[in-house]
Formats: structure tokens, C-alpha cells, sequence
């Protein structure tokens, strides 16, 4: 028995040491928030306050080209979670809207499950929207929505939920239309009105940091916290109300920044900053349910300097904050301008860990680690894919960017149909480096340019995935290239 108890020590001091090497991780995600909200990403046109991310920047690395692999929310998330872009799956455009088998598929490895089988302790708290189906907790019969928008009722089982897709905790809601629908690991445990839900998720993931610390704290855990703000309801609390003189868009902005500082707060508070990797970040560009239009008249510009919104192939539709610290290893107040996607977090995990991705999975994550310490990015990928909320594909290679749309791709004018009236030509490129805001299309004077991103568009699309690696294939077979007409 002796000698039992001693091995047993001498492994759990092995496993606390390795464990020591290991960094918790903090992903927060805004919801709709555009680049230009931030204010120190858009000193001459931010005018909404927001200190904690300005915090997070002078303490670590602002990432001036950071991009979503889409620009509308569940693409994003799925490829943020599985390392891989959403088009590979059933979900060609658009969003999914709840009710239904879970997009992410079963076998598929998440960056939850990966670093849980990796010793973490893994949450997410907030928004989902990636799809799962509820039943009924006596019969457990899937339940179908009768009605648009009707919640699940109160005791609602989750076969199919974050808990199943690499998550050991989850607290939060489906989507904005399943706001009132509060969810707990995997039942429906109340109906709330949606104002509550910003400080509601707040509140847990300080709860959450507060119950890691006194748990054992020799296990590193990865908390992800997707925000549903400052997307719709726009709904300020009281005391957020009026706060930031340009409407209630500007009031939520401050508020959910003021969430993040609280999570910030609460990392401080417990003494997990120093060895906790956090990023701030955001899913995609500014809704135009913002009012756009108004907030410009008041010398707010949500997307900077970049042409377009969510939604849009344009940059101000992808392009997004992204934010990192990591004391000891990212050098405070600091800045990238590097290309990095949401798909990277899977196998920048890998790289922390100093581990190999698993086959089959990640297929369109690369390393962003070296960017940490002001090293060039080692990549196997060519470049970036984009993706509208209508489907249409863009593709970044260095300085150069091809839409395959006429128009925004998205909700800006112009549309597809009225660019086509115009007779503006099938595609769009632009030199991003020179002119950043998309103004001048060079698609016909650069053929050779255009020719040669095509080719590597339908090359990763093709092969399944856009790094190096074992032969992957996509879950479906039809994925249409051009979507407003043939070349």
C-alpha cells in the first residue's frame, strides 16, 4: 500500500508539473461588434469609450489583420471551434437557426476537446448557434418548433449540445431569436428576458474563473465566452443607458466592454494573469441594425477605415478586433500586422501544447504562436478564404484580395443584382496593402494576379482543406464557386 500511495504522488507531482508548462486560455468573442468600435483600433473615428479592451492592448498585442472566415456568426463559430471553414459542411450560407442536429458532426475533434484531452478544463458561456436539437425530458421525444421563434420549454434535454462537443460546462442561449432560453450544461433551466443576458453572462464567467481558482489550480482550463453583444435586441441596462451619448448601440458597446473587464478583473483577483493567454475579440463587422448611417453622422465609423459591414465580402464585414495578452509572452503594447483567421486558435493550442494536430482534423488552422514573440507566422496555407452571408467566396494572398461577387456579397449596396445592372464586372480585386478600403477594382487590368488566386481558391477548396496534411475531403460535394453567375 506504500508503495502505492508513492506512485500515486510521484505521478500527480509528474502531471502538476506538466500542467505548469500549460497557459489557461480566455477567448472572448463580441457578437457584431465592427473593427472601428475600438476605440484605440480607430483613434480619429471611434467615439465609443472602451477601456478594458484599450487595457488589454497597452498590456498585450493588437493584431491589425485579423479576419473571421465568414461574416455573419455561426460560420465564424464553427470554424473558431473545429479549425476548419464552414462551407466544408452542409451550412453553404446564411445561419442556422436552432431546432435542429448539431452542425458541428460527432466525430468531429473540437479546440474544447482537444485540450480536454489535453488535461484542461473546458466552458463556454454565451451564445452558441451552431445548431442542437432539444427533447423532451419525460419521453425524450425531439422536439420540433411549431412556431417561429417559439422557445423550448423549461426542462428541455440537449442530446446534442457544447457538452457533447468537447465542453465539460456550458451556460447560455442558441441564438438572439432563443434569447429568453437559458441553458445549462444540457437542459433549458429558465425563460429570462433577453436584457439580462449580457450581465447574466458576465456574471458566470467571473463565476466560472472564481470556481477554477478553488478547484485544483494545477489544471489549466480554456474558457470561451462568446458575448450575444452588441448584436440585436440592443439592449443596454439601466445603468448603461445613455452612457455613451450615441444612442443605445454605443450604451451596449460600453457595456459589454465593461463585462470583459470584469472577466479581466476576475483573472487579477484569483492570480491566474500572469500564466493566462487572453484574447478579445469580435465575430464579425458591425450590423447595420446599429444605424449605421447615424452613428456616422456623429463621427463614429464602425468599420475604421474599411469599405463595407457584417455581412459583406468588403473587409468591414470580416475584418476584426483582435486583441492579445500573454505576460512573459507577448510583449506589452505591441502590434502584429500579420494575417491571422478565427480558424487559427486550433492549432495555435497545438502549438502551445507543443503537440501534433490529430488527423482529420483542423484541416484550415495554422500556428499564429510565432506571432506572439514578433516572428514571422510559418504557414502550409496559401491564404485566407472569406465568406459572404450569401456564400460568395473572397480569397486573400498577401497584399492582394479576389471577391468572386459584383457587388458587397452581403447587405451593402451594391447588391449583386443591381451591380450587374451597373455593368460592373463579374469579379473584384483589390490591392489591400495600397488601397485598404477597396476602392479601386483591378480585376481587369490584373488578370494574371486574379487568375492566380483563383486557382489557389479552387485548390483548397478542392482538397478539402488549406494546409498541409492528410487527405480531407468536405461533407459535401457541390460547393458552388460562383454564386452570381459562371466566370
Amino acid at each position: 500500500m506504500r508503495m502505492l500511495a508513492l506512485l500515486f504522488c510521484a505521478l500527480t507531482a509528474l502531471a502538476t508539473r506538466a500542467n505548469a508548462d500549460k497557459p489557461n486560455i480566455v477567448y472572448v468573442m463580441c457578437d457584431d461588434l465592427g473593427y472601428g468600435d475600438i476605440q484605440c483600433l480607430n483613434p480619429k473615428h471611434g467615439k465609443i469609450p472602451t477601456p478594458s479592451a484599450d487595457r488589454l492592448a497597452k498590456e498585450g498585442m493588437i493584431f491589425t489583420d485579423a479576419h473571421s472566415g465568414s461574416s455573419v456568426c455561426t460560420p465564424t463559430r464553427y470554424g473558431l471551434l473545429t479549425g476548419r471553414y464552414s462551407w466544408r459542411t452542409r451550412l453553404q450560407k446564411g445561419v442556422t437557426q436552432g431546432f435542429a442536429p448539431n452542425l458541428i458532426a460527432e466525430d468531429r475533434l473540437t479546440v474544447a476537446g482537444f485540450l480536454k484531452d489535453h488535461g484542461y478544463h473546458t466552458g463556454i458561456i454565451g451564445k452558441w448557434h451552431l445548431d442542437f436539437q432539444y427533447a423532451d425530458p419525460t419521453t425524450g421525444e425531439i422536439l420540433k418548433r411549431k412556431k417561429k421563434k417559439k422557445l423550448a420549454p423549461v426542462g428541455s434535454k440537449i442530446p446534442d449540445g457544447p457538452t457533447t462537443r468537447g465542453f465539460d460546462y456550458f451556460h447560455g442561449f442558441h441564438h438572439a431569436g432563443e434569447m429568453k432560453g437559458v441553458i445549462e450544461n444540457d437542459q433549458v433551466i429558465m425563460h429570462d428576458a433577453e436584457i439580462n443576458m449580457l450581465p447574466r453572462l458576465t456574471r458566470k464567467s467571473v463565476e466560472y474563473i472564481e470556481e477554477r481558482a478553488k478547484s485544483d489550480r494545477s489544471q489549466p482550463f480554456f474558457l470561451y465566452v462568446p458575448y450575444g453583444s452588441p448584436h440585436t435586441p440592443i439592449l443596454p441596462t439601466e445603468a448603461w443607458q445613455g452612457k455613451s451619448g450615441l444612442g443605445k448601440y454605443g450604451d451596449f458597446v460600453m457595456e459589454t466592454d465593461a463585462g470583459f473587464g470584469e472577466i479581466l478583473d476576475a483573472l487579477d483577483r484569483n492570480g491566474f494573469t500572469e500564466n493566462t493567454l487572453v484574447v478579445f475579440t469580435s465575430d464579425n463587422g458591425c450590423s447595420k441594425s446599429a444605424d449605421i448611417r447615424a452613428l456616422r453622422k456623429q463621427g463614429h465609423h464602425v468599420s475604421a477605415h474599411y469599405r463595407g459591414s457584417k455581412a459583406d465580402l468588403w473587409d468591414g464585414g470580416h475584418r476584426v478586433p483582435f486583441i492579445a495578452r500573454w505576460p512573459g509572452k507577448i510583449e506589452a503594447g505591441s502590434a502584429s500586422e500579420q494575417l491571422v483567421c478565427h480558424t487559427d486558435l486550433f492549432a495555435t493550442c497545438a502549438s502551445i501544447l507543443g503537440v501534433d494536430i490529430p488527423p482529420a482534423a483542423a484541416e484550415d488552422s495554422v500556428s499564429i504562436l510565432p506571432a506572439f514573440s514578433g516572428q514571422p507566422i510559418v504557414s502550409t496555407r496559401a491564404g485566407v478564404i472569406h465568406h459572404s452571408s450569401s456564400g460568395h467566396f473572397s480569397y486573400r494572398l498577401g497584399p492582394w484580395k479576389l471577391l468572386l461577387a459584383r457587388g458587397s456579397g452581403g447587405w451593402t449596396a451594391p447588391k449583386e443584382n443591381a451591380a450587374k445592372k451597373s455593368g460592373a464586372p463579374i469579379a473584384q480585386l483589390y490591392d489591400i496593402e495600397n488601397d485598404p478600403s477597396e476602392t479601386t477594382n483591378l480585376y481587369e487590368s490584373k488578370p494574371g494576379v486574379a487568375e492566380q488566386l483563383l486557382a489557389q481558391l479552387e485548390s483548397d477548396i478542392k482538397r478539402g482543406r488549406s494546409t498541409r496534411g492528410p487527405k480531407a475531403t468536405n461533407d459535401v460535394t457541390n460547393i458552388k464557386l460562383w454564386k452570381s453567375g459562371t466566370k
